[in-house]
């Protein structure tokens, strides 16, 4: 929502919730948005992911039920089928009273279908003008890692991954982008001192999408180690970039990557495969060429441009489009 909310906003009047980083009061937040402006809602939108924030979701429907408001779930989490196998009863109370579904992602679009429900695809969206697309014509071992430091995106594989290229490879870099949300930043930080790769190894903490985008020029391979994932954006960033994209094949990567065309797909949580796929484009510059190529093709089509129309056709039958001069 962080990133459609200023879209959107051009074209409809929107409120938008929350900003707290505590979460009892993000949550007190975002049901406050929805009761203080029941009165002129037209179209409730809700964020949802499979983990705890699940229940942030859900919650907000069970208000938007209770004020008789229509909302609109829009699916992010990509341990979501597995939460559904969990607690279906929940899950299925949840899509059943919403006005419409969206998914992001066409996995979860296929999942939440085959169990009876009408989802919508509309995928994630970037601004392709902002990514300038340079081509990897000598492909080096310079490693680039944007995600946040959360067990479920497992960046400890990522050193794992580092420590094992080097033995072919032992000037290969790894540059690490991310906020640290758990116990595995600090892990990531005594594995990297336990295998001596301090000089190897540059975590640079949070930066803005304009300082990341600068920095992935002087990298040549992106890599995804997460054990949970739906549509990452930044996976759709590398891609759209240039940077050839080796990722584990969980949840909706499959359906974002199409392995060995638009980049490469290896088995979760194992540093072998994971490292098998770096050699194989260190040693194939024209596979990484065309990886790369393929990838930029393919995400042009996740555009705004293209992706707002979709947006439209969902809204326009509930909220009244503003005129934009």
């Amino acid at each position: 929502m962080e990133l459609l909310v200023p879209k959107l906003s051009a074209y409809y009047e929107i409120k938008a919730a929350s900003s707290k980083k505590n979460r009892f009061l993000r949550l007190i937040d975002m049901l406050t948005c929805i009761i203080r402006n029941r009165r002129k809602c037209r179209i409730v939108l809700i964020d949802t992911y499979s983990t705890q924030a699940f229940f942030y979701a859900n919650l907000a429907a069970r208000v938007c039920r209770f004020l008789s408001l229509p909302y609109i779930p829009v699916l992010h989490g990509g341990n979501l089928p597995e939460r559904y196998q969990r607690d279906s009863l929940v899950v299925t109370k949840f899509l059943s009273g919403a006005r419409d579904i969206i998914s992001p992602s066409l996995y979860l679009q296929v999942f939440f279908s085959n169990k009876g429900f009408l989802v919508w695809f509309i995928p994630n969206f970037i601004e392709i003008d902002r990514y300038k697309y340079l081509p990897r014509d000598q492909v080096q071992p310079q490693i680039l890692w944007v995600r946040a430091f959360q067990e479920i995106y497992n960046p400890v594989l990522a050193i794992k991954v580092l420590n094992s290229l080097m033995k072919k490879y032992p000037s290969a870099k790894l540059c690490m982008v991310g906020a640290a949300k758990d116990y595995t930043f600090e892990e990531v930080k005594e594995l990297v001192k336990e295998l001596h790769l301090e000089k190897n190894v540059a975590i640079t903490g949070i930066l803005s999408k304009e300082a990341w985008i600068n920095l992935s020029k002087q990298y040549d391979v992106f890599i995804n180690t997460t054990t949970i994932d739906n549509m990452p954006i930044s996976v759709i960033e590398a891609m759209a970039l240039g940077l050839p994209v080796v990722s584990t094949d969980v949840g909706g990567i499959p359906y974002l990557i199409e392995n060995k065309k638009t980049g490469i797909l290896v088995e979760s949580n194992n540093t072998e495969a994971m490292t098998k796929a770096l050699h194989e484009l260190l040693a194939n510059p024209d596979y990484a060429r065309s990886l790369s190529l393929n990838a930029r093709r393919m995400v042009e089509d996740f555009d705004w441009e293209n992706v707002s129309r979709k947006w439209f056709e969902v809204l326009d039958r509930v909220a009244t489009r503003r005129t934009v001069v």
